[in-house]
């Protein structure tokens, strides 16, 4: 096996062992809730201070450009130690919800080493074929989002730290898997100093500008539809009550075939180039958007399959998306840009789905998902309104 491949493959696994983490509180959220005696709204509390954390922390990762100050390699191993020990703190007997919020926000802090940093790291190794790395390094990501709508499928059978205590060591080893196999690329520029105007004056590149409001118009859809995906599914049950079937099962392949997709956009971009089959990705999901109140009308296999295609275009563009950024930044402060426009993107998921929590009060929830729309529509235009990205 050539080294390249060797090294993607230890990346790639790495993310997805460390990236468990995100998720691993929502797979044993019902037990949580009961063990601690915390009440139902802790779900959304729990699920956003890692958001929250991940946010914060690629913020000062950013700001004080660690990944490009120091080796990637190491930040990424000392996170995901880190990261762990929080996530093991979760099975601690003695919680309240207060420090079980810590605790989240903590693992999301650690989180934001990881995720953007192992981007980086993909970056420094590869150049001409950055879009198909990328396109493994996000899929990886999203079979770690689905994961706990897996894990649901298995956890009344299984004890609930059990989960706390395989990701913690998962994450152990993808730590170890980066720290130890995988050196410095040789693409990589070392920064030269701290400098707090990096994360500000890396926007004044136009094309990296268009690329990363291209990206913050796929997240404001993104993890809103990720989120409300099994809410979906349970809407169109009680609309059609003959209509049956596993909604924690559904919602995992829904999420989860977009990591073929990842692949996929990556392989595709080879040959027409990451910014069109970003685009293409972006135009189709934005479409679904649109569509979605009259997918609740559709018989349930044709309403399967139209969230198959959602699921499937609405990651797709994520890793293109990423990798027009880092082809658009300056080397040296590659692992700042990446880790900036995460942070703002992740800002945007937060924001997005508090809108449309908001909003479903006043709105029937079969339309609720065609103000999504919004933010294809604007990464389309941020796209193309001027000149093209390379």
């Amino acid at each position: 096996m050539k080294k390249k491949g060797y090294i993607l493959i230890l990346i790639v696994i790495a993310q997805f062992f460390c990236t468990s983490l995100w998720f691993a509180g929502n797979g044993v959220m019902k037990d949580l809730i009961l063990v601690f005696q915390l009440k139902n709204d802790a779900s959304a509390n729990l699920t956003s201070a890692v958001q929250l954390g991940f946010i914060i922390g690629t913020l000062s990762f950013a700001l004080l450009s660690i990944a490009d100050r120091f080796s990637p390699s190491k930040v990424f191993f000392v996170c995901a130690i880190l990261a762990a020990f929080f996530n093991l703190g979760i099975s601690w007997q003695g919680n309240s919800l207060v420090s079980l919020l810590l605790l989240r926000f903590s693992t999301g802090f650690f989180l934001a080493g990881i995720y953007p940093v192992g981007m980086k790291i993909a970056a420094d190794h590869f150049d001409k074929e950055l879009g198909k790395s990328l396109g493994y390094l996000v899929g990886a990501l999203v079979l770690g989002t689905a994961f706990p709508h897996f894990l649901a499928l298995f956890t009344t059978s299984l004890p609930w730290k059990l989960v706390i205590y395989v990701t913690t060591i998962l994450a152990i080893i993808g730590g170890l898997l980066i720290f130890l196999f995988v050196p410095d690329g040789p693409y990589r520029k070392k920064s030269l100093g701290f400098k707090l105007s990096s994360s500000i004056h890396v926007f004044k590149n136009w094309n990296f500008r268009a690329a990363a409001f291209g990206y913050f118009g796929h997240m404001w859809e993104l993890y809103t539809f990720w989120t409300f995906v099994p809410l979906i599914l349970t809407t169109y049950q009680k609309i059609n009550r003959n209509v049956s079937y596993s909604i924690s099962l559904w919602a995992f392949i829904i999420i989860a075939t977009g990591s073929i997709a990842c692949i996929v956009g990556g392989y595709l971009s080879l040959k027409w180039g990451a910014k069109k089959v970003a685009t293409y990705a972006l135009a189709i999901s934005g479409i679904c958007c649109l569509l979605s109140p009259i997918s609740f009308l559709l018989n349930k296999s044709l309403f399967i399959v139209f969230l198959l295609i959602w699921g499937f275009t609405v990651i797709m563009d994520s890793p293109l998306f990423s990798t027009l950024v880092a082809k658009n930044a300056d080397p040296k402060i590659k692992g700042t840009a990446l880790t900036i426009v995460n942070s703002i993107g992740f800002a945007l998921t937060i924001v997005s789905i508090q809108t449309l929590h908001l909003l479903h009060t006043y709105i029937n929830f079969t339309y609720l998902f065609v103000i999504l729309a919004v933010g294809p529509i604007l990464g389309l235009w941020a796209l193309y309104h001027k000149k093209a990205t390379h």
